[in-house]
């Protein structure tokens, strides 16, 4: 079992807009980051509909679906895109929820389950380690999530896919003056039309 994170990130390393809330998730200016997979036929499927473009970048979309158990978010990611999301989520596992606030389990429609967790960031991981499994255990975001586990040391491979578009502000990934030195090894790189697939894995 491997704890993953995953992302989508600017060239110049943002991964939202400026601007971020309920009505605007992904923040000013920061269409391109998403666009990219909403015509996949991997992320088609998640989202009940036929279709869609079967290519590099859907077969590693599909890849990460495939091998996650359980993801972990921060209440900001949950806020902003239970709307969006609606009644069947794309990510068809148990998710956690890291917040301050308490809420009763949510069981959604496709086998995502939101469960709200109120003592860190340890905890939600060995919560989410025991319902994935054998599968992966993926930090899907936000920025502040990610860095967190980042700053732990929690996180074993970490995947970015990096879309040609300059943002030029919004909300930076690596920008936390207390995560230390990080050592890495490339696992693979893959470049396509839409997106340079960067995955990385650190080393102990």
């Amino acid at each position: 079992m491997t704890v993953t994170a995953d992302l989508a990130i600017s060239l110049d390393g943002y991964v939202a807009g400026t601007g971020v809330s309920l009505d605007n998730p992904g923040g000013d200016g920061a269409e391109p980051l998403f666009e990219w997979i909403h015509n996949l036929a991997s992320w088609r499927e998640r989202q009940g509909m036929a279709g869609g473009e079967e290519n590099r970048d859907s077969e590693l979309m599909r890849e990460w679906f495939d091998a996650t158990g359980a993801v972990i978010m921060g209440r900001t990611m949950y806020d902003t895109g239970e709307e969006f999301w609606g009644d069947n989520p794309p990510f068809r596992t148990p998710v956690f929820v890291l917040t301050h606030r308490p809420r009763p389990t949510l069981v959604k429609e496709g086998g995502t389950t939101f469960t709200f967790v109120t003592d860190g960031v340890h905890s939600a991981l060995d919560r989410a380690r025991a319902a994935a499994g054998s599968r992966d255990v993926d930090i899907a975001g936000g920025a502040d999530t990610v860095r967190q586990y980042l700053r732990e040391g929690l996180v074993d491979e970490l995947q970015l896919h990096v879309v040609p578009v300059l943002l030029g502000a919004g909300l930076r990934l690596f920008d936390d003056p207390d995560a230390g030195r990080h050592d890495l090894e490339t696992v693979r790189v893959v470049h396509t039309p839409l997106a340079t697939h960067l995955k990385y894995r650190f080393v102990r």
